[in-house]
């Protein structure tokens, strides 16, 4: 009997599993760069597009809420069509969308544009984690780890002047041009990297794949995203809105849960992720994102309130983090071979908050340079961190063996995307509501040091006075000028003593991860050991 024809179809273009592995970084890089310029640069946006602060602050949230829908749903895509499919196809929308980006007539125009932006570089974070997992040859792990953690840190604190240079020589275009620019190049990556693979089917017996569920999980989780965002702004549980998004986002969370116990879906498998270190490891990324804060929030936060400082000043100052990335990520891969990835861990979160605690001495007359000492600690202890954490996560991949199960290995990249972006925003969130309140307290207590009648705020103004009579006409002028500079600086010192307090609340909550990092459990499997197989075996 004679065997019926097979479909023909395309030849693989290439094997080499580097080249993918880089082009897949490099994907990572441009989305983590796009979300950073977009951040930084949304006062030059404002500006350039006549944008009022309640409008422009959607601008961040459709993009980073379409990060975080596609997130979860990105675990269903890659398993339906393939990591090269979803990648070349979403790289080339993105593309196109960045060029245009700059051309919205109008806000709405720019919001749709930014969420097809979003949705379509959304899916380069857990498809990256996916495919270096299981197409790095174990000799070259660490290497891909220092590799993604450059990208990570790096790219996170480098973006503030990259926008700087952009707009003091470019303009505010670049803003969006920089990822078109630099993501045809990871196409051309992954095209030549990625082999061509048809398209997965399903198992007799098995359930088909269901997108529903995926569609309710990161709807929901956007909705939550959004209520996190806006919330400050809007006044929490205050606002009809905020309310209205943290309904509708829990109900599909519960849809989710509920569909997943009655249709089992075969894309997903969460007693994969139900393990003690990796839902550990969850919450060490939660903390991590929060730390890291303190160069991304706090830091440009004071520079801008209290010094006066625009991006092309913060910047420098940002990159005494950036720039040790690159010796440090190679000290802390090296001591990975050798050493517990819970013990880097450790120390890098101890420097962490070593660094926190050193600028938590900080006054109102320090400037960029005085943060110089605290930067390079903040930076070893950062790469310590983040590339343990993430050596701790493929660690997990390897002793579960789940390198052998495509969908398992989807999960964890799901998991961990959804973790990152929702937890991260949690973080986010927070910080935006302490900074505030903990500004308003001490106003509020340096008020009553301050007020009219007493002998020393009396002898305050009469020097104000004193050193603004020459450029007033009047002295009726002068006090009245003399007051509002003594509110100033009121103010200025009620928000840097905000500063220290969250400074000090970010070394806490590195001393909350140390006693979770100490309730992981050690892994028999040791890069030692993964590194050394392929040679045993030969």
């Amino acid at each position: 009997m004679s065997t019926p024809p097979t479909p023909a179809s395309p030849p693989v273009i290439s094997t080499h599993p580097l080249v993918g592995v880089f082009g897949v970084l490099f994907g990572a890089m441009v989305a983590t760069c796009t979300g950073r310029l977009v951040s930084v640069g949304l006062t030059d946006l404002r500006g350039a597009l006549h944008l009022g602060v309640d409008e422009a602050s959607w601008i961040g949230t459709a993009f980073n809420a379409a990060l975080m829908f596609i997130g979860p749903f990105s675990v269903y895509l890659g398993g339906l069509l393939g990591a090269r499919r979803v990648l070349l196809a979403c790289a080339s929308l993105f593309t196109v969308v960045s060029l245009l980006l700059p051309f919205a007539g109008s806000l709405p125009i720019m919001l749709v544009l930014l969420v097809l932006a979003g949705l379509t570089s959304g899916t380069f974070y857990p498809l990256t984690l996916s495919f270096v997992l299981r197409n790095l040859p174990p000799r070259y792990v660490l290497v891909g780890i220092a590799a993604y953690a450059m990208d990570i840190i790096f790219t996170t604190n480098f973006a503030t002047s990259l926008e700087a240079w952009y707009m003091d020589h470019l303009s505010w275009r670049w803003i969006f041009w920089n990822s078109a620019a630099l993501t045809p190049i990871m196409m051309v990556l992954v095209y030549f990297g990625i082999p061509w693979q048809p398209l997965p089917q399903p198992k007799e017996g098995q359930p088909k794949p269901n997108w529903r569920g995926f569609l309710y999980a990161s709807l929901g989780f956007s909705l939550l995203y959004i209520a996190l965002d806006q919330g400050q702004r809007l006044d929490w549980l205050h606002s009809g809105t905020i309310v209205a998004l943290i309904a509708s986002g829990s109900f599909l969370l519960l849809a989710t849960v509920v569909r997943r116990l009655l249709m089992p879906n075969p894309l997903i498998n969460f007693r994969f992720i139900a393990r003690r270190n990796t839902l550990l490891l969850g919450s060490v990324l939660i903390f991590f994102r929060f730390i890291l804060l303190s160069t991304v929030v706090i830091i440009p936060s004071y520079l801008g309130s209290v010094k006066g400082f625009v991006p092309l000043q913060t910047g420098p100052v940002l990159l005494w983090v950036a720039l040790p990335q690159c010796l440090c990520g190679i000290l802390a891969v090296y001591l990975l071979k050798y050493i517990d990835a819970r013990l880097i861990l450790t120390a890098g979160f101890a420097l962490v908050a070593i660094g926190c605690l050193m600028n938590a001495r900080l006054s109102s007359a320090w400037s960029g340079n005085n943060f110089s000492a605290s930067q390079l600690v903040l930076a070893i202890g950062f790469a310590l961190a983040f590339n343990a954490m993430v050596g701790a996560i493929i660690l997990e991949v390897f002793n579960t063996g789940a390198l052998s199960r495509p969908i398992d290995v989807l999960t964890f990249a799901g998991y961990f995307q959804t973790v990152r972006i929702f937890g991260g925003q949690l973080g986010v969130a927070f910080m935006q509501h302490f900074i505030p309140t903990r500004e308003q307290f001490h106003s509020n207590i340096l008020g009553l040091g301050v007020q009219a009648g007493l002998q020393p705020t009396h002898q305050r103004l009469l020097g104000l006075g004193a050193g603004v009579a020459s450029r007033t006409p009047d002295l009726t002028d002068a006090a009245g000028r003399a007051a509002a500079i003594l509110g100033l600086q009121v103010r200025q010192q009620a928000f840097t003593l905000a500063i220290t307090d969250a400074f000090t609340l970010v070394a806490w909550s590195t001393v909350c991860c140390l006693v979770v990092i100490a309730c992981m459990a050690r892994v028999p499997t040791q890069y030692q050991q993964i590194i050394s197989a392929p040679a045993a075996s030969a």
